[in-house]
């Protein structure tokens, strides 16, 4: 009997002690998987920006928090945009020399710019609010959009695309009559569009992680597909630029003229416009690291 005493004494005393062990090892569990979170996250942040072979990349422009638009006049300046909200955003005119002053106040979330019939086009993403048109240091309203994103223009039309969740629209303006054409409907997050020197027109619906070619007989065709965060799309002889606006490992990726898809940079975070300034080469708006990257393609001889 006293034997039987003493072992449920033994178990009463071991109880507290095994069960401070379990939540020791609980809470050391907890931690560690903190620590592995917060190294993921810490390596995800400095994951570099790799450029495939063939490419290279520098740092054109640094410190510019929420850098998001790009775009060039017939001066050859610069125009940056800062994509902050209610008003707070900002359009920035580099000029040739260097020298860098605010061109527009006052924009909610500018997000699209395109040189546009002797000036600059610019979107607003921030709500119901118009796209507007700088020239000769005014701006002009063109026409009321909703949450216009990305901005193309083949010297006549402007386009535009809204970044909704599932009733965005492809847009076109005719300056001339001032007639606005609903292009497309439904769009799920439109966030580019890009017009082609041939006449091809792309758009991208980030919320759908593709990009189609408009077709005017409604029946759009699928050019590419589970991309991550398609955002904005650029379109020259080399082909279609595409930039992924994900927060993390991004790319800007290249569909060539032979159908072929090219991942030029990984690593980027938040990818924005691209801005073509000669033939393989390139400005890129990296907005997580509030930067421009200038992209180049290397010589023969040195690949």
């Amino acid at each position: 009997m006293q034997a039987d005493v003493d072992d449920r004494r033994r178990i009463n005393n071991d109880a507290p002690s095994a069960l401070w062990s379990r939540r020791a090892q609980g809470l050391w569990l907890a931690a560690l998987g903190v620590v592995l979170l917060g190294g993921f996250l810490a390596w995800q942040h400095f994951y570099p920006v790799t450029a495939a072979d063939g490419w290279t990349y520098r740092v054109y422009l640094d410190g510019i928090p929420q850098v998001s638009a790009l775009a060039k006049d017939r001066d050859g300046a610069l125009y940056i945009s800062k994509e902050l909200g209610n008003e707070r955003g900002l359009l920035f005119r580099r000029a040739a020399s260097g020298s860098l002053s605010q061109a527009v106040v006052g924009l909610s979330k500018p997000d699209g710019l395109v040189a546009f019939h002797d000036g600059i086009a610019i979107a607003q993403e921030g709500g119901d609010l118009p796209v507007l048109w700088l020239h000769d240091g005014q701006t002009e309203a063109l026409f009321q959009g909703r949450s216009v994103e990305g901005l193309a223009s083949d010297g006549r039309y402007l386009y535009a695309i809204e970044d909704r969740p599932g009733d965005g629209r492809l847009l076109r303006f005719d300056p001339l009559t001032r007639v606005l054409t609903v292009l497309r409907s439904g769009l799920s997050e439109g966030e580019g569009v890009a017009v082609c020197p041939d006449g091809r027109l792309f758009y991208t619906e980030k919320g759908k992680r593709w990009v189609k070619r408009w077709q005017a007989d409604g029946a759009d065709v699928l050019v590419l597909e589970q991309l991550n965060a398609p955002g904005f799309l650029m379109c020259n002889e080399e082909g279609l630029w595409i930039t992924e606006d994900a927060t993390h490992r991004a790319r800007l990726l290249l569909l060539d003229r032979t159908g072929s898809l090219q991942t030029i940079l990984r690593g980027l975070r938040s990818g924005q416009t691209v801005l073509p300034l000669a033939p393989g080469r390139l400005l890129l708006a990296e907005q997580g690291r509030g930067r421009i990257l200038e992209v180049e393609r290397l010589p023969a001889a040195s690949r």
